[in-house]
């Protein structure tokens, strides 16, 4: 039998493998007897299943707790030797190096700073973190992936608009330890998280939107993000919805992005530029949010949700979602004022979208968003047949 038929052989029996894999990170506290049921599995093949999974240090099963009549089963999770998703989050404040496991535990191995270096000075020490991580954990990291705060196209750096970066290659992220690496704006895996677990799981057609230093986001069809020919898809921030005499660090001119953030709201309460608009933003909403608010302040907010409902109005009448999912600072303005935000949503809708709108929700992963799409990328590549086949060869008896 040739290699190759042997690596097809390998990934038939493993399939069903991925699909329970899967099904325990995409549900945590999934009991033994609600995933058979979920597979159609019979309690021989289901049995025989979870053993060789166990075996190979990719799942680990306790006691459920008695909820009710009938016999006792068991709750599927991670092996505490099983496989590990790397995600390094490159956001605009500096970089993490986080590590999470099949049951969704998430731990940091690394943090720094980009001071005023360039991506070509910094990528080598975030690289050398992953490779020390993947060193610790003797080869239980099966993925790397970034989650970045800018426009990327496969393992490139297209543009960090906030940064004043431009094109770089990240294919250094790996470390060195021979996985594969995979790439994602933060928004489009703040997206993936929304449509797979948390508040816009079970649409069909999403749209998520993250405000931070500027605005980015995500069509996602059937959980799956529409990322465009190069994978840039997504930057809505660079719509021109905006005063058309402020010009955007992206090199355009009159970009949502200066209209939604913390930049706006300084330029609406007349202060300079903030270094961190994010930081500046949430400083001036718990302003509102307790109470301490000024007149200036208020008003400052008004303008900025309502800029945030009119943009969301017309990517509705773009994309026709049916949900649309908040995350950052977008929560906030919208709660600061509500009655700004929903008239200008609704005034900006289509006659036909106006009936029944779809619903504007906040995000359930909040800040976190990226870094859970970041992993379920990185345990959709764990759990795949082929990588499940290779896996277990390294670990047999």
């Amino acid at each position: 039998m040739t290699g190759d038929r042997m690596s097809r052989s390998a990934r038939l029996r493993w399939s069903t493998a991925s699909e329970l894999l899967r099904l325990v990170y995409a549900e945590p506290g999934i009991t033994r007897t609600a995933a058979c049921e979920r597979l159609a599995l019979a309690s021989g093949a289901a049995a025989e299943l979870i053993e060789r999974l166990r075996a190979a240090r990719l799942l680990a099963e306790h006691r459920a707790g008695r909820g009710g009549p009938g016999r006792p089963t068991t709750v599927l999770g991670a092996h505490p030797r099983g496989p590990l998703a790397a995600v390094v989050d490159l956001r605009a404040a500096g970089w993490r190096v986080l590590l999470g496991d099949l049951a969704g535990t998430v731990t940091e191995a690394a943090a720094g700073a980009y001071g005023d270096r360039e991506p070509a000075d910094f990528l080598p020490e975030v690289a050398g973190a992953v490779g020390a991580a993947a060193r610790r954990e003797h080869g239980r990291i099966g993925a790397v992936v970034a989650a970045v705060a800018g426009a990327v196209s496969g393992t490139r750096l297209l543009q960090f608009s906030t940064r004043g970066w431009h094109e770089a290659d990240l294919g250094v992220l790996a470390g060195g330890t021979g996985v594969p690496l995979l790439v994602g704006n933060d928004a489009t895996l703040g997206g993936i998280a929304e449509a797979r677990g948390g508040a816009a799981r079970g649409a069909r057609a999403a749209l998520h939107l993250l405000v931070a230093v500027g605005v980015g986001g995500a069509l996602l069809v059937d959980g799956r993000p529409v990322t465009g020919a190069r994978g840039a898809g997504g930057e809505y921030g660079h719509l021109p919805l905006g005063d058309p005499d402020l010009a955007c660090p992206c090199g355009a001119r009159g970009c949502w992005d200066l209209m939604v953030d913390g930049r706006a709201l300084a330029r609406h309460r007349g202060d300079p530029a903030p270094g961190d608009p994010f930081a500046y933003g949430r400083e001036v909403l718990e302003a509102v949010r307790s109470g301490r608010a000024t007149d200036r302040d208020r008003r400052a907010v008004e303008r900025t949700a309502r800029a945030l409902g009119a943009g969301i109005a017309g990517l509705v009448n773009l994309h026709d979602p049916d949900a649309v999912t908040l995350a950052g600072l977008a929560p906030g303005l919208r709660a600061a004022a509500p009655d700004a935000f929903a008239d200008a949503y609704r005034g900006g809708l289509m006659a036909l979208h106006r009936a029944d709108p779809p619903p504007v929700a906040d995000a359930v992963h909040g800040s976190d968003g990226p870094v859970r799409g970041a992993l379920a990328l990185g345990f959709d590549e764990i759990t795949g047949p082929a990588a499940l086949a290779r896996w277990s060869a390294h670990r047999a008896p």
